[in-house]
């Protein structure tokens, strides 16, 4: 494996954790400031603007990856998230802090599906989802440290220091630009195969075959349009519902865990100790996923982690503190990493050419579920009926399993009709 090629993908999504999270702990401190004059309401729109953002990034960054290359979008959205976090810093209304947390969630949303491509393109042969899963941590790991950076620094310095953080990162996009390098199979699909060669076997790694359509390769906006040819719209169409379940459960947990669990009774103090469980339970999930789904096929394992994800209800159940600190854990081990298996899925499955847009599209997919999660908490804690929250978390999961395991079943068909060694990797 090209452990430099991972290990920059790693860091530029630890920072992309960092900065999509850190904006959870604010919220109290901005109220409390009044130079914004933010009020309730307004502090839980600006919550979704970051994510309507990344539902933007998300969606355009395949079809521009395709186009410029993974490692110049991979520089420019680091850059992006970096200083639109720096116009929160600066901002002196709610309208330019709403505007910075949007274009930082384009940055957000733009990096993570370009770092999956790339990060394809540099793993082992048949050990593409335990890489991806690898890579994955690092989101977790943005948000472990966006807990304790919340502690260090809002705390004694006041919530602009924490978007001063987020500044950051801009020094590590002169690094991207001077040691990352590019996607093979982008170098390939634009006929530079000499550059793409010495590039695989500086790192060991296989070169991806050249694009059979060289014309639609040439066509990046094409690119979408190939999601449907054949007989890939069928899988396109199962890997986009099962996306959005799976980013609704993700981020409706994620956003309304401890305001749920109080309202079952529990006192469980600090919100900080929620964002660590849970977010150590991604990281374990990440590791422990990769393995088997190389093995039996990265669909089935997510299928699998969807089922137990769907556990999630018990939460709704009032259970000693151990225990229930313990479900919290699981819940992260099981919910994060199944969605990392979609995406692994997609990434292994799709042609080398066409794998950022495939990707992009289907975590922007995710993204209207991302949306739609927190609102649904909230709809249903407005209405007193937050005791269905956790019931209403499972069935996505429970949607998202049926998904992905349609999906695993006629990759398993596909794969036995072709000896082609992009499904072959995928399927089994």
């Amino acid at each position: 494996m090209a452990v430099l090629a991972v290990g920059l993908c790693w860091l530029a999504v630890l920072f992309d954790g960092l900065d999509m999270f850190i904006y959870g702990s604010v919220p109290p401190h901005m109220l409390e400031d009044k130079a914004l004059g933010l009020t309730p309401d307004q502090a839980g729109d600006l919550g979704s603007y970051a994510t309507f953002g990344m539902l933007v990034g998300a969606l355009t960054a395949g079809t521009v990856a395709d186009r410029i290359g993974r490692k110049k979008l991979m520089a420019a959205c680091v850059a992006l998230f970096s200083l639109a976090s720096g116009l929160c810093a600066m901002a002196g209304s709610v309208e330019v802090f709403g505007l910075g947390r949007t274009l930082a969630g384009i940055g957000l949303g733009g990096l993570l599906p370009t770092a999956i491509s790339m990060v394809s393109d540099y793993a082992p042969r048949g050990r593409g989802a335990l890489t991806i899963g690898l890579l994955m941590t690092a989101h977790h790991a943005g948000g472990i440290l966006s807990a304790y950076a919340a502690l260090w620094v809002v705390e004694p310095l006041g919530w602009r220091a924490a978007f001063w953080c987020c500044v950051l990162p801009l020094l590590f996009v002169p690094v991207l630009a001077r040691f990352l390098p590019e996607s093979l199979s982008f170098l390939v699909a634009e006929g530079r195969g000499e550059e793409a060669g010495e590039l695989a076997r500086r790192y060991e790694v296989e070169l991806p075959a050249a694009p059979a359509d060289k014309q639609a390769a040439t066509d990046r906006w094409n690119s979408l349009a190939n999601l449907f040819r054949g007989g890939e719209w069928t899988q396109t169409l199962l890997y986009w519902p099962a996306s959005f379940g799976g980013l609704l459960l993700v981020h409706g947990v994620a956003t309304w865990l401890p305001t749920l669990m109080r309202g079952e009774g529990y006192n469980l103090g600090s919100a900080l100790t929620f964002v660590v469980l849970f977010n150590l339970g991604g990281i374990v999930g990440m590791l422990v996923a990769g393995r088997p789904s190389d093995r039996f096929g990265a669909p089935r394992i997510s299928a699998i982690w969807f089922a137990l994800t769907a556990g999630v209800f018990l939460l709704g159940v009032h259970m000693p503190l151990a225990l229930t600190f313990t479900v919290v854990f699981l819940t992260g081990v099981f919910l994060n990493s199944a969605q990392t298996m979609i995406y692994a899925t997609v990434s292994i499955r799709s042609r080398p050419e066409n794998r950022a847009t495939a990707v992009g599209w289907t975590s922007g997919m995710g993204r209207f579920g991302a949306v739609f999660g927190p609102w649904l908490g909230g709809q249903l804690l407005a209405a007193n009926k937050g005791d269905w929250g956790f019931t209403a978390f499972a069935l996505a999961g429970l949607s998202s399993m049926v998904f992905i395991g349609v999906a695993a079943l006629r990759g398993s068909r596909r794969a036995a009709r072709t000896d082609s060694d992009q499904e072959l990797v995928g399927a089994h």
